[in-house]
C-alpha cells in the first residue's frame, strides 16, 4: 500500500483537472456521446465488456470515454465497477445452438447445415483507408440483415456423429461450477476456471499465444470448426416461479477449434476440440481463446507439456490485463526508500570491491 507524499494532495487534485482537460480536448469540437461510442466503436465495447466481465454496452461506453479510448483502462473502471454489485445468483447455461445468427462461417466445411452466413466482416475488406468515412460518409443499407431465426445445428455434430471427434463435455446436473472472481485461483485448475480465465483474458495476450502454437510451440495444428455471432437468450431459474425466467437477449461470439490428436495407448486418434466464447462480436479473442483453450488440455490428453500456451500457470497467472496493468504501472509510484537502500547497498559493494582490487596492486608493488 503506497500513502500520498505528504503535501501532495494538491498537485494530484490538479492532476485529475488537468487529465479531465484533455479529455475532452477542444471545446469546438463537438463532444462524443456514449450512445456514438456504443453504436459506432462497437468491436471496442465488446472487448471492454468481455474483459470486464459485465454486459452493459452504456457502462462499457462510459468507460472508454472516461479512459479516453485507453481499453485497459476502461476495462480497470469496469471490474471495479462490477465488484460494487451484488449477486443474486447464476443463471442457466447460455444454449448457443438456438442462437439468432447473424454471422456464421466454417473453414471446415463448405457446405453446412444452415449455410454460410458472412454477416458484418473486416474479412474481405481491402485494408485501405476509405476517406469517405472523414466526410462523413453514409453506406447503403445491406440488401439482408435480419438474424436468422432458424436453428442452425453446430458444424462439429458433423463430425461427432462419425466419432471423429471427441465428444463434447456435459456438465453435471450438481456440479459447482468455480468462480475466480469468488476463490483465489489455485494449480491446477480444471477446465471451467481455464475458460474463465481465458474468457477475461487479454486480447493481444491470447493473440500471441495462439500465433505460437500454430508455429509450433505445442505442436497444436487447428482448423475452424465453427465461429457463430448473434443473440442467445439468458434465462434465470426463479425458486418462487418453480420454472427459468427469461430475462432477456444478449450478443455473444463463440468459436470451436477443431484439433488434431494423435491418440493414445487407450484412445483411438480423432480430433479434439477448443473453445472460445466471449461478449459481443469478437472472433479474433475467441479463436486465440480456442486455440490456447486446447493448448491447456496438454497434460488431460496426455501429451507433453513443452511450450509457454500449454504452461497452465503461466498462462493463467500472466494473462489478466489488469492485475498485469497495476503491477507494471506500480513503477510509476515513490519508490524512494527502496531505492536509496539499493543505492547505498551498491555503494558499499563497488567501495569493497576496490579495497579488494588494492590488495593485489600493493602487493606487487611490494615485489
Amino acid at each position: 500500500m503506497y500513502v500520498a507524499v505528504k503535501g501532495g494532495e494538491r498537485a494530484i487534485e490538479n492532476a485529475h483537472r488537468l487529465l479531465a482537460h484533455e479529455r475532452r480536448g477542444d471545446r469546438d469540437v463537438p463532444e462524443v456521446s456514449l450512445a456514438q461510442i456504443s453504436e459506432q466503436l462497437s468491436l471496442g465495447v465488446d472487448r471492454v465488456m468481455t474483459e470486464g466481465s459485465l454486459y452493459d454496452r452504456e457502462l462499457a461506453a462510459l468507460a472508454i470515454k472516461q479512459a479516453r479510448g485507453d481499453m485497459i483502462e476502461a476495462i480497470f473502471l469496469v471490474r471495479a465497477f462490477r465488484a460494487t454489485l451484488p449477486r443474486f445468483g447464476a443463471t442457466e447455461s447460455v444454449d448457443t445452438g438456438a442462437m439468432q445468427v447473424r454471422r456464421r462461417i466454417s473453414s471446415t466445411f463448405k457446405d453446412i447445415p444452415g449455410g454460410q452466413i458472412l454477416g458484418p466482416t473486416f474479412d474481405y475488406t481491402h485494408r485501405l483507408l476509405d476517406p469517405q468515412l472523414a466526410e462523413g460518409f453514409a453506406p447503403e443499407q445491406p440488401m439482408t440483415g435480419e438474424a436468422s431465426m432458424a436453428a442452425t445445428p453446430r458444424v462439429t455434430d458433423i463430425l461427432g456423429r462419425d466419432g471423429l471427434i471427441e465428444p463434447s463435455p456435459e456438465a453435471e446436473a450438481d456440479s459447482i461450477v468455480g468462480d475466480l472472481t469468488r476463490e483465489p485461483l489455485s494449480f491446477p485448475a480444471d477446465r471451467d476456471l481455464r475458460l474463465q480465465n481465458l474468457a477475461r483474458a487479454d486480447e493481444g495476450f491470447l493473440l500471441a499465444l495462439g500465433y505460437s502454437s500454430q508455429r509450433g510451440y505445442g505442436r497444436n495444428h487447428p482448423f475452424t470448426g465453427e465461429i457463430r455471432f448473434g443473440e442467445v437468450e439468458v434465462e434465470f431459474m426463479a425458486e418462487d416461479a418453480g420454472f427459468a425466467v427469461p430475462l432477456g437477449a444478449i450478443t455473444l461470439t463463440e468459436c470451436q477449434m477443431v484439433n488434431q490428436f494423435k491418440g493414445s495407448a487407450t484412445e483411438a486418434p480423432c480430433f479434439t476440440r477448443g473453445y472460445g466464447l466471449a461478449f459481443g462480436q469478437s472472433e479474433r479473442k475467441t479463436m486465440s481463446m480456442a486455440l490456447v483453450d486446447r493448448s491447456l488440455r496438454a497434460r488431460e490428453l496426455g501429451e507433453e507439456v513443452v511450450a509457454p500456451a500449454q504452461d497452465e500457470e503461466f498462462v493463467m497467472s500472466h494473462s489478466d490485463n489488469v492485475q498485469a496493468t497495476g503491477f507494471v504501472e506500480h513503477l510509476k509510484l515513490p519508490h524512494y526508500v527502496d531505492f536509496q537502500s539499493e543505492l547505498g547497498l551498491l555503494r558499499k559493494l563497488r567501495k569493497e570491491f576496490a579495497e579488494a582490487a588494492e590488495v593485489p596492486l600493493m602487493q606487487e608493488a611490494a615485489e
